[in-house]
């Protein structure tokens, strides 16, 4: 698998995800979003995967880059943040081991919403669109699982977002 497209110089990649499926294994199993994957799933799910590391300070996604991929955070943690008009930043999250950043992108190929920046050196696995698919059509019981995962995780944030909205709005006038 190339390098993904927006990621930061600074990268060095580590090689297939299999080589790290136990370390994978133990960090993922400790993160909600793969609740539904047992040993031998996971198993599975890094043979579509390489591994990189990126120093702190490295840039993992751009805001605005085009994207076809998602990343699963194993060692250490990244701020989300969000471009602002007047050349700032907002900040949004961080994000730490087990957690996925870019799961939009990897399902419909748009431009990167906010920007992924390490706070240390970041260990990281990549899932792109291809595997993705490669997934479905090679081992489908997984490929569905993790459609649906990533379905209940964008449906989560998405309720998040809009109970964030109206709290700042207050009660809409009838």
């Amino acid at each position: 698998m190339p390098l993904p497209r927006s990621l930061d110089s600074s990268l060095q990649p580590l090689g297939k995800a299999t080589q790290f499926a136990e370390d994978i294994q133990e960090i993922i199993n400790q993160a909600p979003f793969f609740d539904e994957l047992d040993a031998s799933e996971i198993k599975e799910l890094c043979q579509f995967m390489d591994c990189y590391t990126i120093r702190r300070g490295g840039l993992l996604i751009r805001e605005g880059d085009a994207g076809d991929f998602l990343l699963i955070i194993l060692t250490g943690t990244v701020n989300v943040v969000k471009d602002r008009e007047d050349g700032g930043r907002r900040f949004i999250a961080t994000v730490s081991p087990g957690a996925t950043v870019g799961e939009m992108a990897i399902v419909d190929k748009g431009i990167r919403f906010a920007s992924c920046i390490a706070n240390e050196e970041v260990d990281f696995a990549v899932l792109d669109r291809d595997a993705l698919n490669a997934i479905l059509h090679e081992h489908p019981r997984l490929g569905n699982k993790l459609l649906l995962m990533l379905l209940a995780l964008m449906t989560k944030r998405l309720r998040e977002t809009g109970s964030r909205l109206m709290h700042h709005l207050g009660e809409a006038i009838v």
